[in-house]
């Protein structure tokens, strides 16, 4: 059963990223302000749900929340800053998009750039502990895909419609027969290197 607060004290939101280990698209970030009785029995880490039961989640999220707020972080920043930052940035936008000033930040995993002067924890794996950041990681999760989605239109050969922008097979043999995209993060190792030398 997740818990649905850290401390007592403070007003709280949680805060999770989406799409820190793809090979293109943005990195994407919720922040949300739950209720302290929000209970669902499909919440959990975005990670172990299925597609079906996170879109039907992020119905329930939006309409029931104190305060939600999604945010992303392009490719061409991320190549500028790094994805770590990037990700960081991507909270802290959407921490600044809520609608209700949180008091207290729960993140997780095990690092965080602070927000102003707004207390935070980290907390490894906490998508699979608190309430707050498992519906920010679903809805992190949902709006990313629904980006690489519909940039799958534009660039079908790369399957960003079933491996959003990760590093499947499929995705690598892509860029190999095609190249790159404007979407693909060139900071990142595109193709592995190469094992045997052609003679």
């Amino acid at each position: 059963m997740l818990l649905t607060r850290y401390q007592e004290l403070f007003y709280e939101a949680g805060c999770d990223e989406a799409g820190r280990g793809c090979l293109a698209g943005p990195v994407f970030a919720a922040a949300v302000i739950l209720p302290v009785d929000f209970k669902h029995p499909l919440l959990n880490d975005s990670k172990q749900m299925k597609a079906a039961d996170r879109d039907e989640l992020r119905k329930v999220i939006e309409r029931e929340a104190i305060s939600y707020a999604v945010a992303s972080v392009d490719n061409e920043e991320i190549d500028r800053i790094n994805i770590l930052k990037a990700s960081f940035k991507a909270m802290h936008l959407a921490l600044e998009k809520l609608s209700n000033v949180p008091e207290y930040i729960l993140v997780d995993g095990n690092r965080f750039t602070p927000y102003g002067t707004v207390p935070h924890a980290c907390i490894i794996q906490g998508d699979g502990k608190y309430a707050s950041i498992a519906a920010a990681s679903v809805l992190a999760k949902t709006y990313r895909d629904e980006y690489m989605q519909q940039l799958h239109v534009t660039y079908p050969h790369f399957g960003w419609d079933s491996n959003m922008g990760y590093p499947t097979k499929q995705h690598r043999e892509a860029i190999r027969a095609f190249g790159d995209t404007p979407y693909h993060r060139k900071s990142f190792r595109l193709l592995p290197e190469q094992l045997e030398l052609d003679f």
